[in-house]
């Protein structure tokens, strides 16, 4: 387990949010987050990426807790219990952040490094106090995405509205997008089982 190290004075203040509260469909009903990729629960290889950055890391989790617990300094489930989707994960995250940021990511992306964290942080200069999502040929990826957490209140009245998509929530909001490539390899996402297979024996970079 990676112990808890106090962030970088350059990532201060951030919160991040680690989905792992899908319904895990496409995974036959597995909970995503603890299914084991290269010796390790998913939830694990991301954990391990970004707990430096953080002195408040959640995640929202609406099963499995206690497998869930060592990996977090709290944890929130949905407010709803037929899982609603990674909208109601951030608004609970965003309930609880300690701090005017919330980085956003989902548990079952494990290829994401530090320089592709560090990234989304530094666009806050340029970009405050408006959202930022990662962008790929034009395509947003929702689950790579940096929110000010001042707008709780608003992306709850969308909530409250009907609205369930994030993407949505936040465009209204000033949404900047931080380019990435589209062959990226540090946004797969492994939400299948056939995924996994084909990458659990390749090499983690």
């Amino acid at each position: 387990m990676t112990p808890i190290q106090p962030a970088p004075a350059c990532s201060l203040p951030c919160s991040i949010l680690l989905l792992a509260g899908g319904r895990g469909s496409r995974m036959g009903g597995q909970d995503k987050g603890l299914v084991t990729w290269h010796g390790q629960p998913l939830i694990a290889h991301v954990q391990k990426v970004v707990r430096p950055f953080s002195d408040d890391l959640i995640i929202s989790c609406n099963r499995n807790a206690e497998q869930y617990r060592p990996y977090a300094d709290r944890l929130v489930a949905d407010e709803q219990e037929d899982f609603p989707g990674p909208l109601a994960g951030v608004l609970a995250g965003l309930a609880v952040a300690r701090h005017p940021w919330l980085l956003v990511l989902a548990c079952d992306a494990p290829r994401i490094d530090s320089a592709l964290i560090q990234a989304l942080l530094d666009a806050r200069a340029a970009h405050a106090p408006h959202p930022l999502m990662v962008q790929q040929a034009g395509y947003w990826q929702p689950m790579f995405s940096l929110i000010p957490t001042a707008l709780a209140a608003s992306l709850r009245q969308a909530w409250n509205l009907g609205e369930r998509s994030l993407l949505r929530a936040l465009a209204p909001h000033g949404l900047s997008a931080l380019p990435c490539a589209v062959d990226d390899p540090r946004l797969s996402n492994f939400n299948t089982p056939e995924l996994l297979s084909e990458t659990d024996s390749g090499p983690l970079a």
